[in-house]
């Protein structure tokens, strides 16, 4: 079903080490409003949206989330590397390196893991898309606020990429929406 190009979506640069920003991005990865969620949900409600369209729709963002998911998890392996169990501790990440030493696990930033109550699917195709716009814009504002909480170009370039590609998500969810609706009351669905 997919081709998997071995390259990232938009490229990873960081001017180095910077433990804290890594324990700002990881919600990005498996926080309640990150691209894990976001590509779960979309992937999952695809089933049930009553046209082809809004099926490839679904997929299509769906896939390009799991693609942000590998860019944040990028940015924060590459913003950890190397950090010693003391500064892992120092940044507040002490938790994260006693279970998972320098490697990625799904969780926020306060250390919340990642659990399936974040994937919201009622099987009703305009609420559905409803939520799916609310979420774009949960991970819009994120991401507004983590390209406040740095001074690495690099990742900022990446977030803005990022950014921009929830808004776009979120214009797609709301041409699908109006699709859908007229498509139901074609069908008298209500």
């Amino acid at each position: 079903m997919w081709i998997y190009e071995k390259k990232l979506e938009f490229p990873v640069r960081v001017m180095g080490k910077d433990i804290t920003m890594a324990k700002y991005l990881i919600t990005q990865y498996g926080g309640p409003d990150g691209e894990l969620s976001a590509s779960l949900r979309y992937l999952n409600q695809r089933y049930s949206m009553p046209t082809e369209r809004a099926k490839a729709v679904l997929t299509d963002i769906g896939t390009e989330e799991l693609a942000h998911m590998e860019m944040i998890a990028t940015m924060v392996y590459k913003l950890i590397k190397n950090a010693t169990p003391q500064e892992m501790e120092e940044a507040g990440l002490g938790g994260w390196y006693t279970q998972h030493d320098n490697g990625l696990f799904w969780m926020d930033s306060n250390g919340v893991p990642w659990s399936a109550k974040y994937v919201a699917c009622l099987g009703d195709p305009v609420t559905d898309l409803h939520e799916d716009m609310a979420a774009e814009e949960k991970a819009r504002a994120t991401y507004e606020h983590l390209i406040n909480l740095t001074d690495d170009p690099g990742i900022i370039e990446a977030l803005r990429f990022l950014r921009e590609r929830e808004i776009v998500h979120f214009q797609r969810f709301g041409e699908t929406l109006n699709h859908v609706q007229e498509k139901l009351n074609e069908k008298k669905y209500y």
